[in-house]
């Protein structure tokens, strides 16, 4: 809320209080309260107008719910809140007036969220896991200027490549060994694993945004992000399969600017369909991490991708990691047949060891994070640190010789890999 800060209350601050008007209330949140380690006694009846009274000679808590049920002019209570909150505080209103323009006014005097009651025990979890990542999470207030926003977008060059896996462990990477507060954005809106890889509820957020982009700003981010580490979080989704969702792109967009201001980088899950679709989401990339298999149709498809970023892209570093490499194994082609192909070295290989790879999943965790000191997970790290670099000193990796051979001689070099062909 936005009152005058009170100085005799500093360091005295309760985690959370409670006013409310009717005995269902109390008794629906006293659980929730202890299941959060605070003190039930903090949930007290009396309504908005009794937390005015009671903040007006005490420290404010840092989250604190007050029941509008009984307000006859609730912008004018909320006003007298203002007044006697600290700055900081979190503030969940709770009410009978089903008004979006009420919302709006609430929204807009400071509150962080109303609640139609009656409501569920669920409905208060989220808008209290909402309430702690706003006092925990990244504001683009604390952004640091000085410090180039990082943004690198993980491509798969075919379905199946394990692009998520590897979006998700750079996330977390970048986080908790580079020390960046990190957004993961997952753009697959219909089969994204982005918060299933961290064990999370994806959340509404990602879709909210594709339907309504008007309503992307800062607060929107700090209420959609789904806290996934102490560095990173994540936006994703599940969207319902009979649910098509259109859009122009402008979301997206609007995702990308208010991702960079309240984040030092950001990691895009990006399905490679959504080149075609929106080109326009790599303009402010620095890295693209195209993920590879050595197989034919993926040497085919990374010629392609690559002729397509050195034309829509060219300012972008791109890098080729091939995932889940079995080392020794025979497979379609060789690892020197492969960079053949595509005329260019393999930047990173990251072998396949299948018992790290089902625990991570099993798990809940990035495979980075349960795979550290093994050497499955070093190629990752040395990613994260490579990204890192390259966007503190704005240093791109140079292209790679003999990348000016056109896509159709490519693809007849590839041809003459094909048993019982030749190259003519």
């Amino acid at each position: 809320m936005n009152a005058p800060f009170q100085h005799r209350t500093a360091g005295t601050r309760d985690p959370f209080a409670a006013f409310v008007c009717d005995e269902a209330t109390v008794d629906l949140l006293h659980p929730i309260v202890i299941e959060n380690g605070w003190a039930p006694e903090k949930v007290v009846r009396g309504g908005l107008r009794a937390a005015v009274q009671a903040l007006a000679v005490a420290a404010s808590p840092m989250i604190l719910f007050v029941d509008m049920s009984e307000c006859g002019d609730p912008l004018s209570d909320i006003n007298a809140l203002a007044e006697v909150c600290e700055p900081g505080t979190v503030v969940i209103a709770a009410g009978q007036v089903n008004d979006v323009r009420l919302y709006r006014d609430l929204v807009a005097s400071g509150i962080q969220d109303y609640l139609l009651k009656p409501f569920n025990p669920d409905q208060m979890r989220e808008a209290l896991a909402h309430a702690q990542f706003t006092l925990s999470g990244p504001r683009s207030t604390e952004h640091v200027v000085d410090r180039p926003h990082l943004m690198t977008a993980v491509v798969g060059v075919r379905g199946g490549v394990g692009a998520s896996t590897i979006a998700t462990s750079l996330g977390w990477l970048l986080g908790s060994t580079e020390g960046r507060s990190t957004a993961l954005l997952d753009l697959d809106v219909h089969f994204g694993t982005g918060a299933l890889a961290f064990d999370v509820e994806p959340g509404r957020g990602l879709t909210d945004a594709i339907e309504n982009p008007s309503r992307i700003d800062g607060l929107f981010i700090e209420r959609a992000m789904v806290k996934a580490a102490d560095k990173l979080s994540i936006l994703s989704a599940e969207a319902p399969l009979n649910q098509p969702l259109i859009t122009d792109g402008s979301a997206f967009y609007q995702l990308q600017e208010e991702l960079k201001a309240a984040f030092e980088a950001t990691v895009l899950d990006l399905p490679r369909h959504m080149l075609i679709q929106h080109p326009h989401l790599l303009h402010d990339v620095q890295t693209i991490v195209l993920v590879v298999e050595l197989t034919l149709a993926g040497a085919r498809d990374t010629i392609r991708m690559l002729s397509w970023l050195k034309a829509n892209v060219p300012a972008a570093q791109v890098m080729v990691l091939a995932n889940r490499v079995v080392p020794g194994a025979v497979g379609e082609i060789t690892r020197k047949e492969f960079e053949e192909s595509i005329e260019r070295k393999i930047s990173l290989c990251v072998p396949y060891d299948v018992k790290l790879f089902a625990q991570a999943a099993k798990l809940g965790k990035p495979l980075a994070e349960v795979a550290k000191s093994h050497k499955t997970a070093a190629p990752i790290g040395e990613l994260a640190r490579s990204i890192s670099r390259a966007a503190d000193t704005g240093l791109a990796r140079p292209a790679e010789e003999g990348e000016s051979k056109s896509l159709i001689g490519k693809l007849s070099d590839l041809k003459s890999l094909l048993p019982g062909r030749k190259a003519k």
